[in-house]
């Protein structure tokens, strides 16, 4: 259901981890589920509460019943003004092709608030949501360098409204209240307190939580408006929102690091309440201490059991002082089971590129773990989950990077079937590429309703970092690369200007 504003983490250094397939644990703060498990994000229309409008389609701007994509290039050149960053909006179809029906969003355009400048970093963070109850998917968008007033980079939240013609129109719902607070560089939305209006949340500071609860107006101005207590010394890298334990309310997990310890990696969960989030409970191993977390994060329900599983990525090795070795070989993720209780831990699962079945080898700087995104890719009601392997190196190109999509099933996540993609697979599109960093972003989605979710990749070092997208289409054998399409800025209607990091971050 979700996909994140998953990028690659530069800097990346990969080495050497024991255990590839790992038993870890589950903290004890999760209620049992008051009704059967619905994915906030996947609510269809009719599924909202009783007395309640009918919701969206989810990523469905026009309403035509396709749904859409949103992509960001966050330091694009918009209207002229260098990294400043836009947001490219393509409009699925059954039968037109992409991006043949698309738009262009950025602080410059009439009707957008805001003007655009340079370090706005605009569409660091995309989620939709029916926000205003019109039936149509809205688009939030991030903007964590927006300077308010004399708050520098106090950071914005912007809403596009969607509508029967598309996005169009837009509004403010909340400014950074203090200086460097990057309002934006996250953001979620979802029915976090049951209620069936879908609300925003986003991270405010380092690791404070701010909820904009539903229904909004058309000025932005939410119905309410709080903050979740924040962690001491931690940074979030990373949002995800799911209904993890059954009980019809979203909850919001986020993977985060210490701030003394740049490698220690840990994972949160706000669980969705009647008064909305609750205070965060860690995510636990199992073995008396907590689980080792990642950079970046999505939900979904991998093994079909109506609970939506936690994957975390984690591209960067990290050192175990105690242990004295890395605590990941060349990266990896862990896939944590949702149940009645929450995350369940202690059955946790870790996977890298020396798992039964998984292409490739596991190797220093290949950063598996990155732009991790879960979606059922062959239409078996089975998730599956897709890995951007950013840094991997072959035929002699550093960090030309590659894709992985790892098979979801009743016993939940496997190597078996496993599929590899890269610039230099026969049928994709465009040539392998030093520091290229295909993979570096993905996102799944069904762009032309025949059931099974399309795999889109951003390559964000694409042509000195102008970034590029590329989408393979969906199958009941997974994604294939017969007639997949490749495009950068300039499809778009955006200026190709180097390090404009186009593909690093999709709509969830």
């Amino acid at each position: 259901m979700n996909t994140n504003s998953h990028r690659v983490t530069s800097g990346l250094a990969v080495a050497v981890a024991t255990a590839v397939v790992c038993s870890l644990a589950a903290p004890a703060a999760f209620a049992a589920p008051a009704r059967a498990a619905s994915a906030a994000g996947e609510q269809a229309v009719g599924e909202r509460t009783a007395g309640k409008p009918a919701s969206a389609r989810p990523e469905d701007f026009n309403g035509d019943g396709f749904r859409d994509v949103a992509v960001s290039a966050p330091a694009g050149t918009a209207d002229g003004t260098k990294k400043a960053g836009y947001v490219a909006v393509l409009y699925g179809s059954k039968s037109k092709p992409l991006p043949g029906v698309r738009k262009l969003f950025h602080q410059d355009r009439p009707g957008m608030p805001g003007a655009a400048e340079a370090g706005d970093a605009y569409g660091s963070a995309l989620a939709t949501a029916d926000l205003d109850r019109d039936g149509y998917t809205d688009l939030v968008v991030g903007a964590p360098g927006e300077d308010v007033g004399a708050r520098d980079r106090a950071g914005a939240l912007s809403v596009i409204w969607g509508g029967a013609k598309g996005l169009g129109g837009a509004a403010t719902p909340l400014d950074g209240a203090a200086e460097y607070d990057r309002v934006g560089a996250h953001v979620v939305t979802g029915d976090f307190d049951g209620d069936g209006d879908f609300d925003v949340a986003t991270v405010e500071g380092d690791s404070g939580l701010r909820v904009l609860s539903g229904p909004f107006r058309r000025d932005g101005s939410a119905a309410a408006d709080s903050s979740v207590g924040s962690f001491d010394s931690t940074v979030v890298m990373d949002l995800a929102a799911g209904d993890v334990n059954g009980d019809g309310r979203t909850d919001i997990a986020a993977v985060r690091h210490d701030t003394d310890e740049y490698d220690a990696r840990r994972t949160v969960v706000w669980k969705g309440g009647r008064n909305g989030p609750a205070p965060a409970a860690v995510v636990e191993d199992g073995l008396g201490g907590v689980l080792e977390g990642g950079e970046n994060l999505d939900l979904g329900d991998i093994d079909g059991d109506g609970f939506e599983d936690i994957v975390t990525g984690r591209a960067v090795d990290g050192y175990d002082s105690d242990l004295g070795i890395p605590l990941a070989n060349g990266g990896m993720i862990t896939v944590v089971p949702g149940s009645a209780k929450g995350p369940a831990g202690a059955r946790a699962r870790s996977f890298n590129q020396d798992s039964a079945g998984i292409p490739g080898t596991a190797e220093a700087d290949d950063a598996f773990g990155s732009g991790v995104s879960v979606g059922d890719l062959d239409g078996d009601g089975y998730a599956e989950v897709s890995v951007g392997v950013p840094g991997e190196s072959f035929d002699g190109i550093t960090a030309t990077g590659a894709v992985i999509t790892l098979r979801g099933a009743r016993k939940g996540l496997t190597g078996a079937g496993a599929k590899g993609f890269n610039q230099s697979t026969r049928g994709v599109p465009g040539t392998a590429e030093k520091r290229d960093l295909f993979g570096s972003a993905t996102k799944s989605a069904d762009l032309n309703g025949d059931g099974r979710a399309e795999l889109i990749v951003g390559a964000e070092g694409e042509n000195d970092a102008a970034g590029a997208l590329w989408i393979l289409r969906g199958t009941s054998a997974g994604p294939t690369v017969d007639k997949s399409v490749t495009f950068g800025n300039g499809t778009l209607g955006a200026i190709a200007a180097p390090e404009s990091a186009l593909g690093s971050v999709f709509n969830h």
